[in-house]
């Protein structure tokens, strides 16, 4: 079987699941051991930190120190996210003759609609996709729309595959409610909202939508609660409470004790999924999401929850109200979750390929 090392950032921070680049970064490793190859995940942590990391490393997958890393050692290297690449070029395995660029967004020569990065944050990336063009063995792609982009935009056709977002196959039983003790439906926006390092316009974009979305839940005397990352100093206090950051492990009673879970997307999405859809559905947690993502279609073919029209939050928060109250089939969404959309299911693709090369 084929030996693999994974590589994203350079960071020099615990490495822990908290946001969806790390989890995809474990989760698409740990699927790959399963698949019985040898995985190495390339970090940057200090070593005291890695003895009392709460990350438990599994059969034929461990956690190297990526300044070590010997890239001719594997067979494989692959990269998550632009910034993934642009950190193997930095460490010298940018001419490894078997990589894989995994990437979140793709973006066009030029600023483009529906994909919200611009000026010269866009230009960046379009650099190291120029890059990753031109080395790379393998792109990988979120969506149909991004692999058509890739295609639209370089000359030299990489073979481009399609992996979505997943989520676990298994994953914790309820332990305790973790919200504080408010009558109304819960509802839960789990997610980044982006930073004005990044993608100011995004950020700006989503903060407004949730504020308003959380005027309109309280008026029907429900509750807005938002989890995970990203700038919110422009949350509105009154309508939308904060709920910090969450461990992987721990993120999954967020889900279990919510009532519904909310997507809002910047506009409409290019070629961008939304992740967390996923993770609600798993959990067997109502979702309504605003339309605007290339897999939209997952909330209907889970049948648990609603899409509504983009912009229209009026429509989002009646929405809300009828899927806390709606007698819905719970299973049937997470068996359609687990038989269709979990990280094993993902790999999948790669394990197909890698055959090819390393049976």
């Amino acid at each position: 079987m084929a030996k693999i090392v994974t590589v994203y950032n350079n960071w020099r921070r615990r490495f822990e699941p908290a946001d969806m680049s790390y989890i995809r970064w474990l989760k698409i490793s740990e699927a790959l051991a399963r698949r019985g190859y040898q995985v190495d995940i390339a970090t940057n942590e200090p070593r005291w930190w890695t003895r009392g990391s709460p990350i438990e490393m599994a059969k034929n997958l461990r956690r190297v120190p990526l300044a070590k890393v010997r890239w001719n050692n594997y067979d494989v290297v692959k990269t998550l996210f632009h910034m993934g690449f642009d950190t193997l070029e930095a460490y010298g395995g940018d001419h490894h003759p078997f990589i894989i660029s995994k990437l979140g967004s793709v973006v066009a020569p030029e600023d483009r609609e529906g994909i919200y990065f611009y000026g010269s944050v866009r230009k960046k990336l379009y650099s190291i996709q120029e890059k990753i063009n031109r080395v790379s063995r393998y792109i990988t792609v979120l969506s149909h729309p991004a692999k058509d982009l890739w295609r639209d935009c370089f000359d030299r056709k990489n073979d481009v595959l399609i992996v979505q977002g997943g989520v676990d196959s298994d994953i914790p039983p309820p332990a305790r409610d973790p919200y504080p003790k408010q009558n109304g439906v819960r509802c839960l926006f789990a997610g980044h909202v982006y930073t004005g390092a990044s993608q100011p316009e995004a950020n700006k974009v989503l903060i407004t939508k949730l504020n308003k979305l959380g005027k309109l839940v309280a008026a029907r005397g429900g509750s807005l609660y938002m989890l995970g990352s990203g700038d919110v100093r422009g949350l509105d206090k009154k309508y939308v409470t904060y709920l910090g950051r969450s461990s992987y492990k721990n993120s999954w009673d967020y889900f279990h004790f919510a009532d519904v879970g909310i997507v809002v997307s910047a506009g409409i999405h290019h070629n961008n999924e939304s992740s967390k859809i996923y993770h609600y559905l798993r959990a067997g947690l109502p979702v309504v999401s605003e339309a605007g993502f290339p897999n939209d279609n997952v909330v209907r073919e889970a049948r648990l929850g609603f899409v509504t029209e983009n912009g229209n939050l009026e429509q989002m928060a009646a929405k809300i109200e009828h899927a806390a109250s709606e007698a819905w089939d719970r299973e049937h969404a997470i068996r359609y979750i687990v038989n269709n959309h979990t990280w094993d299911k993902r790999v999948e693709v790669y394990d197909a390929l890698l055959k090819r090369y390393f049976a």
